[in-house]
């Protein structure tokens, strides 16, 4: 059984070229998309010459420290490179679009190289980049199929462009937000739909939230736009999203709002400068994989209880289940749950005047 701090897809990616199965090129130039730091990638070394793409930013903070350089995977650069390494999500137009990308970008006879654990959906990415690529190298490594093009493949061009544009934003119709409907991508969190949970908590704002507030993960912005519709003493919104996609859908859906609206590519486990009357959340709990983490949730709870001003007040909502009780108790003196159902509850926490 693989450690449940082991990053398997890395590991089983980085395996052929560690093997000498294939070769790193030799100045270093490879694309890494979705990339990962890990073990396996510091055993590498020369990172400099790597261009990554990640949109989560812990992850991105990873990378930089470790060396390795930024880019946007929505506008890659011209030039193609000799590999491309990809670690491909689980969610279908998404993983389509990743694998599109990296086939265009890879220069005449180069090496596409993927990775994906065996209960992400391994089989279908294969299949993807064999609908795409033709003939595919195949080994399993690490509970995960690693899968790679030949030198001489040739890439389907009926395919390769609509792909390559399967997770572009659109608009999705929608009667429970403000406008009637937003601007989404597959791929980010509820991407088709409002989250229950959100929608619930939207429910139970009240109209006298004002002042300065912030929306704490505020994915699409479903939240920040109930915030704005429900509550008009807010002077100001900020939205902290670690996304970066979905972070860009929130700017564009808040474009016309009536108050200043500034969004933070951030981390909000890592701390916030700024300080706020109010802070609405629905924490994430989970990272880049799929198990619960509460951690993650209760990161998000010290960080509002630092951030807001005395008195100020946070809005949470969250899956029961899940242990914040003790998180709440330490950052606030005043904590109550307003609402609950057989999946989510609403807690209102109120920070200490002094």
């Amino acid at each position: 059984m693989a450690s449940p701090h082991r990053d398997i897809a890395l590991d089983a990616l980085l395996h052929p070229l560690a093997e000498g199965a294939l070769r790193w090129p030799p100045a270093g130039d490879a694309l890494f998309l979705r990339a990962r730091e890990g073990a396996a990638l510091h055993a590498r070394g020369g990172l400099q010459a790597l261009a990554c793409s990640q949109p989560f930013k812990p992850e991105a903070d990873r990378l930089q420290r470790i060396g390795a350089g930024l880019i946007d995977e929505d506008a890659l650069p011209t030039a193609r490179y000799p590999l491309v390494l990809v670690l491909p999500p689980r969610q279908r137009e998404e993983a389509r679009a990743l694998l599109a990308k990296a086939c265009a970008a890879v220069a005449p006879g180069g090496i596409v190289i993927a990775s994906v654990a065996n209960d992400e959906g391994a089989k279908s990415r294969e299949a993807d980049l064999k609908q795409l690529a033709g003939g595919l190298s195949v080994i399993s490594k690490h509970h995960c199929r690693v899968f790679w093009t030949r030198p001489d493949a040739v890439f389907d061009s009926a395919i390769l462009a609509p792909w390559a544009k399967a997770d572009a934003p659109r608009r999705v119709i929608s009667p429970n937000v403000p406008a009637g409907s937003f601007l989404s991508r597959p791929g980010v969190f509820a991407w088709d739909r409002v989250d229950a949970a959100s929608a619930m908590l939207a429910e139970a704002l009240p109209n006298d939230l004002g002042g300065r507030v912030a929306d704490f993960g505020a994915g699409w912005g479903y939240l920040s736009m109930q915030v704005l519709a429900r509550c008009p003493k807010v002077a100001s919104l900020d939205l902290y999203e670690a996304d970066a996609r979905a972070l860009a859908l929130a700017e564009a859906n808040l474009a016309d709002a009536p108050v200043p609206v500034t969004c933070h590519w951030h981390d909000v486990a890592a701390g916030v400068a700024e300080r706020f009357d109010a802070i609405v959340c629905n924490p994430p709990f989970h990272a880049l994989g799929r198990g619960d983490r509460p951690d993650i949730g209760r990161a998000f709870i010290a960080t509002a209880a630092s951030a807001l001003k005395p008195g100020g007040r946070l809005w949470l909502v969250a899956n029961r289940h899940l242990p914040y009780e003790h998180a709440l108790g330490e950052g606030f003196a005043q904590v109550s749950t307003l609402a609950q159902n057989a999946g989510f509850k609403i807690v209102q926490a109120t920070k200490a005047m002094r």
